[in-house]
Parts: C-alpha cells; structure tokens; sequence
C-alpha cells in the first residue's frame, strides 16, 4: 500500500469550511448512520467538519470521540464545539501514530466514521484492529476514501484489513468524489 502523508494541521481550517458543504454535507452523509444516544468514533477529525454534526446528531445522551495525532487539529475543533455549546458531547483526543489509545473503549462504539484518514495511518491493518476491539457486535464503520488519493487497488486493501478483523462489507453507499464502504461488525 502507498505511504500518504498526513494532512497538515492548517489545512484544517480549509477541510472546516462552509463552502464544503456545497460538495459533502455532513448532515446528509452522517444521517442514515448516526441516531440520538449514540457513541460514534470519528478519528482524524480535523478541526471538526463531521464531528459538530455528529455531535448535534448523537444528542445530548450519545457521545463523539474524535481522535487525532496533530495537537493544533484537536485544539481547534474544541475552539469550534465550545462556540456551538457541543464540547459536553464529545472526547477530544490527542493519538500517537501506532495507536488511537482507545483501550478504554472496548465494546462501547457504536459508529465509527473513517473519512478520508485510513490512508493516512501507517497500517490499516492496525488502525482496523483498534477500531473493531471499540466498536460493539453489530456496530458499523462507513470507511470512505478521495477518489485521487487513494486508488482502487489501495482501497481494496484496505477492505481486506478490515475483513481480517472480523469487518464485513454490508453496503458500498456512493458519495460524490469518494470510493466508500459500510463495514459491520460481526
């Protein structure tokens, strides 16, 4: 698999702008997924384009754990929740690049939404791993991909890690410049 490089911190600020709402509205994309009460795993969050929506979506009983190695992504997305009045619904957390430190949330995770990031980490195999050690039985992680950034053949091995830790594909919804794939786990 290829080696991506992870997003720098400033292009945070251009991943969280409005205008990207005309392309990929969160609302939209996280709907069908995320329900009231729910706790839902976002890593890679930037500075919080999914994750407000998440947050407002999840309810002030549900919970949002939003991981990232990049101190500056994570320090801005709780600059963004705290002037909607969302910080209390999530856990903003600082990662290392082996682990997203989540062994605190075995079996507690009940979507897990994977945009644009697993080709960052430096083994899908084990960013897979940690995912599914968090996430419930039956809980389902919408793993999506940038068309451009990751190529088929990447994306299938990608698909593969995550069959290998007992994450099957049950949906391949269409998302507008994305190659993506509903995984649940068995």
């Amino acid at each position: 698999m290829a080696k991506h490089d992870v997003c720098p911190w400033w292009v945070g600020y251009l991943l969280a702008s409005p205008i990207r709402r005309l392309s990929q509205d969160p609302v939209q994309i996280l709907l069908p997924y995320v329900r009231a009460g729910m706790t839902v795993l976002e890593p890679g969050p930037g500075m919080g384009f999914f994750t407000l929506e998440a947050a407002r979506l999840v309810g002030p009983l549900g919970r949002v754990i939003a991981v990232d190695v990049q101190p500056r992504m994570i320090e801005g997305l709780k600059r963004r929740a705290s002037k909607v009045r969302l910080v209390d619904r999530m856990d903003a957390r600082i990662a290392t690049a082996g682990s997203m430190a989540l062994d605190d949330l075995e079996g507690t995770v009940d979507f897990t939404f994977a945009f644009a990031v697993v080709h960052e980490m430096p083994s899908a195999a084990g960013f897979f791993a940690e995912a599914a050690r968090a996430m419930k039985g039956g809980a389902t992680l919408l793993l999506t991909e940038p068309v451009g950034h990751v190529i088929e053949a990447e994306f299938k091995e990608e698909l593969a890690a995550a069959a290998a830790h007992g994450l099957t594909v049950v949906d391949r919804p269409s998302l507008k410049r994305c190659v993506s794939a509903l995984l649940q786990k068995i």
